[in-house]
This record gives C-alpha cells, sequence and structure tokens, in this order.
C-alpha cells in the first residue's frame, strides 16, 4: 500500500509538474500581441493556448504571414485564422479627355461632310481657323465654305482644289 500511496504522488507530482511549465493564456496572449506588433488590423484572443485571429488585411500574405508568426508562440496549440482579406480596390478610372474647341469643330465637320457625301474634303484647325483642303466639285465649294462658317468656324482658309 505504501508503494501504491508513492507511487499515486510521484504521478501526481509529475502531473502537476507537467501542467505547470505550460504559459498560462495571459503569458501566450503577450506573446502573441508582441508578434503581432507589426501587423496593423489584426487582433488575437487566446483560450486554452487556442489562438483566434481576426481582423483585415490587404493581401493573403499579410494574412498568411500573421498566421505563421502567432504559431511560434511559445503554449500555442493552434491558431484558428479568421482574419479577411479586403476586396481589391480598383482605382477609378482616368478621366476623359476634354476635347479642346479646335478637336471639337473638327470633328463637327468631319461629321458634316461625310454625312454630306464630302469625303474628299480634309479639315484643320488651328485657334478656331479651319483650312478646308482636297477636291470638290466647283457646284459644292459655296456647299462646303457654307457648312465651315456655320460650325462657328472664327475663320475659314479654302486651300480646296476644284475639279
Amino acid at each position: 500500500m505504501k508503494k501504491r500511496s508513492l507511487l499515486m504522488a510521484g504521478l501526481l507530482f509529475i502531473a502537476v509538474g507537467l501542467f505547470s511549465c505550460q504559459p498560462s493564456d495571459t503569458t501566450i496572449q503577450q506573446g502573441v500581441n508582441e508578434k503581432l506588433s507589426g501587423t496593423p488590423g489584426i487582433t488575437a484572443e487566446v483560450k486554452g493556448g487556442v489562438v483566434i485571429l481576426s481582423g483585415e488585411v490587404s493581401d493573403d500574405a499579410a494574412k498568411t504571414a500573421a498566421e505563421e508568426s502567432v504559431k511560434s508562440v511559445a503554449g500555442v496549440k493552434s491558431v484558428t485564422n479568421n482574419v479577411m482579406v479586403q476586396a481589391a480596390v480598383q482605382p477609378p478610372p482616368p478621366p476623359a479627355a476634354a476635347l479642346s474647341p479646335d478637336d471639337i469643330l473638327k470633328n463637327t465637320l468631319d461629321s458634316a461632310y461625310k454625312a454630306d457625301g464630302f469625303t474628299e474634303v480634309t479639315v484643320t484647325v488651328v485657334n478656331g481657323e479651319a483650312t478646308l483642303e482636297g477636291n470638290a466639285k466647283k457646284a459644292d465649294v459655296k456647299k462646303i465654305l457654307k457648312t465651315a462658317e456655320n460650325a462657328k468656324a472664327t475663320k475659314v482658309n479654302n486651300k480646296l482644289t476644284v475639279k
């Protein structure tokens, strides 16, 4: 019976010794917090040696790095990684290039001439002055010039070749 009591006392001593060697959740929490101090957006909670990570990071690499770093803390039994990765934010599209008044006038005249079938007329616009070049029938020249004037060109330079 005495041997049995000694054996039980020895086992109890070993069990208490082993249990007391495990760091407390508070100690583990301190170690985990130190590991996470360089990772903003992540918090941790420790329960029974299990670390539960939560929060939000910008990419998967940060999420994985946080998990790996806390696994190395003494006393951590496992890690539950509930960290969310933020959805990638698409940059807004660049603003549409504003057309200059010259570009607007050129586009207006190009469209008008195309609609009227004057495919051999080319338009250049600089500072509101429209320069018309290309080939046109004598009967069409007056209409071509009138179209440029109606489009509010400050000046119309006629360099058309009459055919």
